[in-house]
């Protein structure tokens, strides 16, 4: 299991758009939230340094399935009451998790089609909290934590762009 705090506003996963420019015959890709990649590069930040800190033997990358647990708190607008409230607007939940669980890949687990166990919330964040995500991996039950070593892949690969 391998818990960790990722500070700052969670994005969500935006929806993507193609377009093949003149004279070209592949497609460009983009994300329709231009801070994604930015949110992306903390997530894999926090994860990383987190995972740094464990013993070798527990830093591949977890081959069965996944549980994973997100705790989303979001800012809390300053003409919200001091009481606590669900919160009700946008960004969705399942856009946030996206964009937490793409980034994971290949440093935690193989691919995030490797979770099968989703515990999610999200919640304005307490007066005088700061916006954060608490973020928890673990091998699901009855799955063995079988771990691929990890190969030296880049913190930052295919966050390039």
């Amino acid at each position: 299991m391998i818990e960790f705090r990722v500070w700052g506003v969670s994005q969500q996963m935006g929806s993507k758009r193609a377009f093949t420019p003149k004279g070209w015959n592949r497609p460009i890709i983009t994300d329709s939230n231009r801070s994604l990649k930015g949110w992306q590069v903390l997530v894999r930040q926090a994860a990383s340094t987190t995972l740094n800190t464990l013993p070798l033997a527990s830093r591949g990358l977890l081959l069965g399935g996944v549980r994973l647990t997100l705790a989303v708190v979001l800012p809390r607008p300053k003409s919200l009451a001091k009481k606590l409230s669900p919160h009700l607007k946008a960004p969705d939940l399942d856009k946030l998790v996206r964009g937490l669980a793409d980034p994971l890949s290949g440093l935690l687990y193989r691919d995030d089609s490797q979770v099968v166990e989703l515990i999610a919330s999200k919640r304005y964040a307490a007066v005088g909290e700061s916006p954060h995500v608490d973020v928890r991996v673990e091998a699901t039950q009855g799955t063995a934590p079988m771990r691929q070593p990890a190969m030296g892949r880049s913190l930052w690969e295919g966050l390039e762009g």
